[in-house]
């Protein structure tokens, strides 16, 4: 018994609703290539229903996301604003400031710092963690980061984590994410701080940015959330009651009762399947 619809694209269901939160990684693209119907699929959506914003798990501030568009192919009418973590993690940053703080993750993930005037310093000096993710994230994993969490853990400081996520699809490659870091310090009882899906605090910029493009403020029934992550996407729909359209990565109508049976697992109910994101 399968608690969800399988539809064969958004155009069947977007009479049904005024705006659209999507996400960005495995809906739009995969990290090295976009996805045309995807793309498609929005710009109707935006041209004949209404404002979609796109909100994201990235560590990094919005304004840089566009700039990772043009790098993969996405054009920039298939939304109307973005929200990310990194968007949601300044705030919190903000308040801490200036630390001092011990910075967790890539050189590409900085521009998260900018403006914020943090004092970066070694972890034993530090009054908390600022995670992005892993320091090498196509090569190492969260095993690799065993003693230093355990130190900080020692050290009982709280982690700000970023990128709520455990996992995303680069390419063909899976690759672990700062969720993934935060999920193995809160197993040692580290404190976790997060901004991102499925947390509040990225929804709430997120109905800031719709009832500022729509002019009024769209009731939660009419907002769409579309996403391919069960943890992240869908559980942060139906914690803030949106209806939720699953993109199930290649997943078809033949695998149904595999995904209902996925999606009981982790107590998650979603209204609509697709395998992907077409119109």
């Amino acid at each position: 018994m399968t608690n969800f619809t399988n539809i064969v694209g958004l155009g069947q269901i977007s009479e049904q609703y005024d705006a659209a939160l999507v996400d960005i990684w495995g809906v739009i693209h995969n990290g090295r290539d976009a996805f045309p119907a995807a793309i498609e699929a929005l710009q109707r959506f935006r041209q004949e229903r209404g404002p979609v914003v796109l909100i994201s798990n990235s560590p990094r501030p919005s304004v840089a996301i566009p700039a990772q568009f043009d790098e993969v192919g996405v054009p920039h009418n298939v939304y109307d604003a973005i929200v990310t973590s990194g968007d949601a993690t300044i705030d919190e940053l903000a308040r801490r400031a200036p630390g001092p703080a011990f910075k967790l993750g890539p050189k590409r993930d900085d521009r998260l710092y900018e403006n914020l005037a943090l004092n970066f310093v070694e972890l034993k000096d530090a009054a908390f963690i600022t995670c992005t993710g892993l320091f090498d994230d196509e090569n190492e994993t969260p095993d690799d980061y065993t003693d230093l969490l355990g130190e900080a853990r020692e050290l009982n400081l709280p982690l700000i984590c970023a990128n709520p996520d455990i996992k995303v699809k680069k390419g063909d490659k899976m690759i672990y994410c700062g969720g993934a870091l935060a999920l193995a310090y809160e197993d040692m009882g580290g404190e976790v701080i997060y901004a991102g899906k499925p947390h509040d605090a990225i929804y709430r910029l997120s109905r800031s940015w719709l009832g500022e493009l729509a002019g009024y403020e769209i009731d939660r029934s009419k907002v769409l959330t579309i996403g391919d992550n069960i943890q992240t996407d869908l559980l942060g729909a139906q914690n803030q009651n949106y209806d939720a359209l699953f993109v199930a990565d290649g997943l078809d109508a033949g695998n149904a009762d595999a995904v209902a049976n996925l999606l009981e697992k982790h107590n998650i109910y979603v209204k609509y399947m697709l395998s992907s994101l077409t119109w």
